[in-house]
């Protein structure tokens, strides 16, 4: 008997595809008639009794977060909660810790405990969203793209680091960038955002201050200390994110160059427990809205929207130091 597996490798798309066809999910009309083609020839029938099970999932939404402990995806994880609660659904919040592992389980415990759809914050550019996908669930990529034909909220990273960088070259002259792994795509954004922030400036980028390293405070505090032992130390630093912020300023104030002595722009706000200096320019990311746009997109999709997958993409707001008290 064929499979869904069967249909997918001749049709020559994903097994999510598939499923999006036979649900009657939006999906363009070369792929719809591949699909239709290739399970024509393989005799393939959609299982209708597991279609109909899924029709009656529970009113409970997983939302995935890689880090539970970074007040931005709590902030957006109180967005999710208030569209989804307003609208009768329960929202089950696993943190992943940008494992793949972790993840994965996560993804099938939706499936098991048949949940209506999924809000994921990827653990990595190799989250593999096959499985769920072809459940006929609706998943929302959430902070960062997926490889995937998913709907996704994200937000103007690249801009993010231009501007944060561009507002230091003002009046500094070597800034430096800490970025959280580079190979996830909110970090590798915001560094491509401080390059081109120098090519505008006319000003080659240093590559020596060009830094990769965890989203969290210990990964700030590491390469911070680094970046002072240099030859040339940064005179400003952009940090990537808001626990990279933290880690970054706790060792300039260790070392008595609390801003202003040395310029510092952060991507996200500084957790409310953090004493923020005043010279602290602050690229605000709207986490909230993130997820009151990604729970709406969510819904949408689960009350049976079939439109073409869409990317959200939202702006951010600069509070330059100047501007704060």
């Amino acid at each position: 008997m064929s499979t869904i597996y069967d249909v997918a490798r001749l049709a020559g798309v994903s097994p999510a595809t598939v499923s999006r066809v036979f649900n009657g999910v939006g999906v363009s009309e070369a792929k719809t008639s591949a699909v239709r083609s290739a399970a024509a020839q393989l005799n393939f029938t959609p299982n209708r009794a597991a279609r109909t099970l899924r029709r009656q999932s529970a009113e409970v939404i997983a939302l995935l977060i890689p880090d539970i402990e970074n007040p931005y995806f709590t902030e957006m994880a109180r967005g999710v909660e208030d569209v989804a609660s307003e609208a009768g659904y329960s929202v089950v919040l696993c943190n992943t810790d940008a494992q793949l592992e972790k993840e994965s389980t996560y993804l099938r415990i939706a499936i098991a405990e048949n949940m209506s759809g999924v809000i994921l914050a990827a653990a990595s550019d190799s989250t593999n969203l096959d499985e769920i996908l072809s459940t006929g669930r609706p998943v929302v990529a959430v902070d960062r793209s997926i490889g995937h034909d998913v709907d996704g909220v994200i937000m103007a990273n690249r801009d993010a680091g231009r501007l944060a960088t561009e507002h230091l070259l003002k009046t500094h002259r070597r800034v430096a960038y800490i970025g959280g792994p580079e190979h996830i795509e909110t970090s590798a954004d915001r560094a491509e955002g401080w390059r081109v922030a120098h090519r505008a400036a006319g000003i080659e980028a240093p590559s020596d201050l060009l830094r990769f390293s965890s989203f969290r405070v210990d990964g700030g505090r590491e390469v911070m200390e680094e970046l002072l032992t240099l030859p040339e130390p940064p005179d400003a630093v952009v940090a990537g994110n808001n626990l990279i912020g933290v880690g970054a300023i706790q060792v300039l104030t260790e070392h008595d160059l609390t801003p202003p002595k040395i310029g510092v722009a952060v991507i996200g706000g500084l957790p409310f427990t953090t004493l923020s200096p005043s010279a602290v320019t602050v690229v605000r990311l709207p986490a909230r809205h993130m997820g009151v746009t990604a729970a709406r997109m969510l819904l949408e999709r689960i009350r049976g929207d079939q439109q073409p997958a869409r990317t959200v993409v939202l702006r951010n707001e600069v509070q330059a130091a100047s501007a704060r008290v």
